[in-house]
């Protein structure tokens, strides 16, 4: 089995490229297969690390150098800077869930959090499979404690990524508090 998804792995890592790329790209099906099938650590590594180099894949170049840009100007802490460059993507592009979703963790950080839920929601909407958004959804509703929906998404983060201990471990927290309001 592990050799199953070692050549799937192979192929999709250096089979050729597809043109279309981001959200729609047809590689994300097995890759997201891979995550939910597999065990092993290394595998499950590679293939998150894959997804997320075809989320910020697009047609055009100049998005892609200006996703780069506002990245490091949001980790640099220059959010306005950055917001300006996601909104600009947007705009232009929006059905590119990949800004949305960046434009909602710069939300999250600069303490926007219904901004930032906003965009989780049109990332989801256009990637129900977006790790990333569902883990800072669940993030967002617990700095809001709202708890059963920090569950939701938690529980819909395992469904897509099934041996991520960070969203076990979040999800145990959550349900912990839950049952520890209920005393």
């Amino acid at each position: 089995m592990v050799k199953k998804y070692f050549l799937t792995l192979c192929l999709i890592f250096f089979g050729p490229a597809i043109s279309l790329a981001d959200q729609t790209d047809a590689r994300l099906d097995e890759l997201f297969s891979v995550l939910r099938q597999t065990e092993n650590t290394n595998i499950i590594q590679q293939a998150e690390n894959r997804i997320w180099e075809i989320w910020m894949e697009h047609s055009d170049d100049d998005v892609e150098a200006l996703m780069l840009l506002g990245t490091q100007r949001m980790n640099m802490q220059y959010y306005s800077d950055a917001l300006a460059v996601y909104s600009e993507i947007i705009s232009a592009y929006p059905d590119y869930a990949e800004a949305w979703n960046k434009r909602a963790t710069l939300y999250y950080l600069a303490g926007n959090l219904d901004a930032s839920i906003d965009d989780i929601e049109k990332t989801l909407e256009l990637e129900p499979r977006h790790f990333g958004a569902l883990s800072g959804l669940g993030l967002v509703y617990i700095q809001r404690e709202e708890l059963q929906k920090a569950k939701t998404a938690f529980e819909a983060l395992i469904k897509v990524l099934p041996q991520s201990p960070n969203a076990k471990q979040n999800l145990e927290m959550v349900n912990q508090s839950l049952r520890l309001s209920i005393i």
